[in-house]
């Protein structure tokens, strides 16, 4: 393996982002990202970190060109917790409990490599929100950019 020598300490960015309510489902929202971090471009290398700051709802990276991928997963997460099952905490609702074990499941962040100011997500990636609950409002997310600078 070649390896570089360092020469200069990382720089770093940091925004928080509020993403409008959706319905409960799978949701791309690759291109909002991007939209809020237009820092990306003078990073030659690096990582870019999203985190949800929410227990309710998550992150993923899947396909970006089917829709019907979108679809399918939300039929599978809801076959893997469905609403009805015997969940002690229900006091926020029957989409409540099972919305934070899916979150956990699928989890509350992304990371992606930077090269040339630009996200590394493979052709057919895309970055999802998992919206977990019937209503579950805005969605706040830290994004952190960390790298060397072009």
């Amino acid at each position: 393996m070649r390896r570089k020598r360092l020469t200069r300490m990382s720089e770093y960015y940091q925004t928080c982002v509020s993403l409008p309510p959706r319905s409960r489902g799978f949701h791309l929202i690759t291109t909002e990202i991007l939209d809020a971090i237009p820092e990306i471009q003078r990073f030659e290398v690096g990582l870019c970190h999203v985190f949800i700051q929410h227990t309710s709802a998550g992150l993923t990276i899947n396909e970006n060109a089917d829709p019907d991928v979108r679809v399918d997963m939300e039929t599978a997460a809801n076959q893997l917790c469905p609403e009805g099952s015997p969940f002690i905490h229900t006091c926020e609702g029957s989409d409540d409990m099972p919305a934070h074990v899916k979150a956990s499941l699928f989890g509350a962040c992304v990371t992606v490599p930077i090269q040339s100011g630009r996200l590394m997500l493979g052709t057919w990636q895309g970055i999802y929100l998992c919206e977990h609950r019937n209503s579950g409002g805005p969605r706040r997310l830290v994004i952190t950019i960390q790298g060397k600078l072009k």
